[in-house]
C-alpha cells in the first residue's frame, strides 16, 4: 500500500504553514516549523524574502499539495477522488472534501481516537478498528451514513485503548455529522459530511481549477 514515508515536518514547510501531520508534537517548541518556518531545500531560506507574485497555477498546485498532505493521499488516488467528485450531483469541491472526510482513517482521527490522521492509518491497518462488526484493515475505506466504527473487542484490553478511554473526555469533541458513545468506544456516521464540517482552511475552487485546466 503506498503512502508517504519521508520527513513530514518539511511538508508543512513546503506549505508555509502548519498542517498538523504529527499531532501533539505540532502544538510543541519542537515543532520544526516553528523553528524553521522557511521552505526545505538549500535555498529554502532565501524564498522567504523573494518578491513577485505567485502564478495562478502555482497557487492551484499549492492548495492541491496541501489538501493531499492534509489527508496522507498520494497523487494517483487523490485523482481518482476527483474523478468521483465530477460524477457526483452538486459542487464539485465540496464533494472532493466530503470523500476526503469520509475516509475511515479520517474517521477515526475525527473520533479522537487518533494524534494524526497518520496515526489513526496505523490503528486501521493494525486491524484494531471495526466497521459494521467487520474489522476493517483498509484506511482508504469510505464510510457511509449508519455505519457503526468500533475498536476490535481484543484491541481494547491494550494499554493504549485503555489510557484513551480514560482520558477520552480531554480529546476535542467530534463533528456533528458523526455520533459517538464515549463509554462504548462507538462511532456512528449520521449523515455525508459537509463543507461546513470541515475546519482545515482549504480553498477547493482552486483544486477544481488545478484539475479542469
Amino acid at each position: 500500500m503506498a503512502r508517504y514515508t519521508g520527513p513530514v515536518c518539511k511538508l508543512c514547510r513546503r506549505e508555509g504553514e502548519k498542517l498538523y501531520l504529527k499531532g501533539a508534537r505540532c502544538l510543541s517548541p519542537k515543532c520544526s516549523f516553528e523553528r524553521r518556518s522557511y521552505p526545505p531545500g538549500q535555498h529554502g531560506r532565501d524564498a522567504q524574502f523573494r518578491r513577485g507574485r505567485n502564478s495562478d497555477y502555482a497557487l492551484q498546485l499549492r492548495e492541491k499539495q496541501k489538501a493531499r498532505r492534509v489527508y496522507g493521499v498520494l497523487e494517483r488516488q487523490f485523482r481518482r477522488y476527483f474523478r468521483e467528485a465530477l460524477r457526483r450531483p452538486g459542487l464539485t469541491g465540496s464533494n472532493l472534501l466530503s470523500i476526503l472526510e469520509s475516509r475511515l482513517d479520517n474517521v477515526v482521527y475525527r473520533l479522537g481516537w487518533a494524534d494524526s490522521r497518520a496515526h489513526a492509518r496505523q490503528l486501521v491497518q493494525h486491524g484494531h478498528i471495526v466497521v459494521n462488526g467487520r474489522r476493517t484493515n483498509i484506511p482508504s475505506y469510505l464510510v457511509r451514513p449508519g455505519d457503526v466504527i468500533t475498536v476490535r473487542e481484543g484491541s481494547q484490553k491494550r494499554k493504549y485503548f485503555q489510557e484513551l478511554r480514560a482520558h477520552i473526555q480531554d480529546r476535542p469533541p467530534a463533528p456533528e455529522w458523526l455520533s459517538f458513545d464515549a463509554a462504548a468506544m462507538k462511532g456512528v456516521v449520521e449523515r455525508m459530511p459537509e463543507r461546513r464540517d470541515v475546519d482545515i482552511p482549504l480553498n477547493e475552487q482552486l483544486i477544481v481549477e488545478y484539475y479542469s485546466r
